[in-house]
């Protein structure tokens, strides 16, 4: 996370596909986040070569590439479809590349799109990796459900579901660098026991 007093938020899509909805609605998100004042960038990992993960080599240009852009970002929007009950092997993948050094401390937004009736179950994995990489999720995520009927070339067609995932990336500049925002000041907390003891 850098110093700047423009927050960076950083999307990553998880698809694959040419026709995909999730990049869609990933970018409705990412085009809210840049009307809050954020600058943006849009990780299309068709663009990155990143074969499977193999640890004992890890000199990947386009994993460095992908390091130091999650590094520079304050906020990173991951997005996935729903695939058999959890996120994408090319999310996975890329993800796998990266560790605590990108992830530490930044504020992370989760969507997924399933063309089923029941998503979640995705969000809930990631939530899992980003807190093992010791990010802050923000409790505001998005699950969009048959995705074939709600999303089209022109955005999401459901009103609600589309203001939820404004309000993504509108709260991905809002609480962009959590980790790092003032503490209280604890001499101005007030605990019950001392009102207690003035009765």
């Amino acid at each position: 996370m850098t110093n700047r007093s423009t927050p960076h938020v950083v999307a990553i899509c998880g698809s694959l596909r040419d026709e995909s909805r999730t990049r869609i609605a990933t970018n409705v998100s990412l085009i809210a986040a840049e009307e809050a004042g954020a600058t943006t960038e849009f990780v299309d990992l068709r663009s990155y070569d990143l074969p499977s993960l193999n640890a004992v080599n890890t000199a990947i240009p386009d994993a460095e590439a992908l390091q130091k852009t999650i590094s520079e970002a304050d906020s990173v929007l991951l997005g996935t479809p729903n695939y058999h009950g959890s996120y994408s092997g090319t999310l996975k993948n890329a993800l796998d590349y990266c560790g605590r050094d990108e992830f530490e401390g930044k504020t992370v937004g989760l969507l997924e799109v399933a063309a089923g009736e029941f998503p979640g179950s995705a969000l809930t994995h990631l939530r899992t990796v980003s807190r093992t990489l010791r990010a802050w999720t923000l409790p505001t995520e998005v699950a969009i459900p048959n995705s074939h009927a709600l999303i089209t070339d022109d955005g999401i067609s459901d009103s609600d579901v589309a203001e939820r995932t404004r309000r993504l990336g509108q709260e991905l500049v809002v609480y962009a660098g959590v980790s790092t925002h003032p503490k209280p000041n604890q001499q101005s907390v007030v605990h019950t026991t001392d009102c207690e003891a003035d009765d």
